[in-house]
Parts: C-alpha cells; structure tokens; sequence
C-alpha cells in the first residue's frame, strides 16, 4: 500500500514537471487554484491540509495539465481566462526593458482571438495538436463554422507563430527562458 502511494506520488511530481516544461504555456493557472482553494477551505488545520493535498496529488496533476495545455493556452491566444475572464499576464502593463510595440503593426499589440465577441465569428472551440517534435498546431473553430489554424513551430532556437499560414510573431528560447526567470 505505501509503495503504491509512493510510486502514485513520484508518477503525479513527473507528470506536473511534465506537463509544465512541455506546455511553454504561462497563464494564471485558474483550474489548478481553483483546487488549492478547495484544499485550503476543506479543513482548518495544517496538517490535515497537508494530508489532504498528498492525497489529492493525482487529481492536481490532472489540473495542472488541464491548466498548461488548455486553459492557458486559450488565456494566452484570448488575452483572457475563459473561466474567470481575468487579463493574461502577459498584457500585464510594467515598466519594460525592451520596447517594440511602435515597430509593430497595431494588429499584434494584442490577442488575436476574441472570446468575448458577440458576432457569428466568436470562439466555439479550440484542440491543440503536435504536429511533430517542433510544431504545435491549434485548430480554432468559431461559432458560425469558420474555422482558422494557429501554428507555433521552433526552427533551432526561434519560435516563430502564424495564423492561416501568415506570420503573426517570433520570439527565441532565450527570450522565453529569460522573461520565465525574471518572473519566476
């Protein structure tokens, strides 16, 4: 029985790591704060909170995977949650080290997907699928049956973004990998 809480434990810490260093998606994780909520609000004593959160480590896997490959992504692509309608993070305005919107086209100053429309063209749904080892395609169907594909592909260390096959962003690794530790 302890081996197999053992194992169970170690399987769910992989499967968090996992599902987090693939995704490369940030967001606000709602799912998964939502279950830290339920866990600190089941009980008011910090070991038994501690016991519950053990026990719930499968099911906060399952969050954290819901979070990072869903949730966040749509929050990203949307500039909002779709479960709390709260801004991505990324929209967050700060004092930055690096200004490029004025070298932008106006158009990519903001998300690209809009959730919140109330026209024929709103978001019905969205599946992500991996293409191969470098690409990451997510098909986008809309309301009145329109359909759109957002491409993410990784040349060496550049991430380049498209949408119907027309380049909307790029950014590098080493971009992605400073901006995740000026946060983190």
């Amino acid at each position: 029985m302890k081996n197999r809480i053992v194992k169970a434990a170690i399987m769910a810490s992989l499967t968090i790591s996992l599902a987090g260093g693939l995704s490369g998606c940030v967001g606000s994780n709602v799912v998964t704060g939502k279950l830290l909520k339920f866990n600190l609000e089941a009980v008011d004593n910090r070991y038994a909170r501690g016991g519950l959160n053990f026990l719930l480590s499968p099911v906060y896997a399952f969050t954290a995977a819901a979070d990072a490959f869903v949730f966040n992504s749509i929050e990203f692509w949307a500039g909002k949650n779709p479960i709390n309608d709260n801004p991505h993070i990324f929209d967050t305005k700060t004092k930055t080290m690096l200004n490029i919107n004025d070298d932008l086209d106006p158009s990519l100053h903001e998300a690209p997907v809009d959730l919140s429309s109330t026209d024929e063209k709103s978001v019905y749904s969205t599946q992500m699928v991996s293409v191969n080892s470098n690409t990451i395609d997510t098909n986008i169907v809309y309301t009145n049956g329109d359909t759109a594909v957002l491409r993410s592909q990784k040349n060496g260390d550049l991430i380049t973004y498209y949408m119907d096959g027309e380049q909307v962003g790029t950014t590098t690794i080493d971009e992605l990998k400073s901006y995740q530790a000026s946060v983190n």
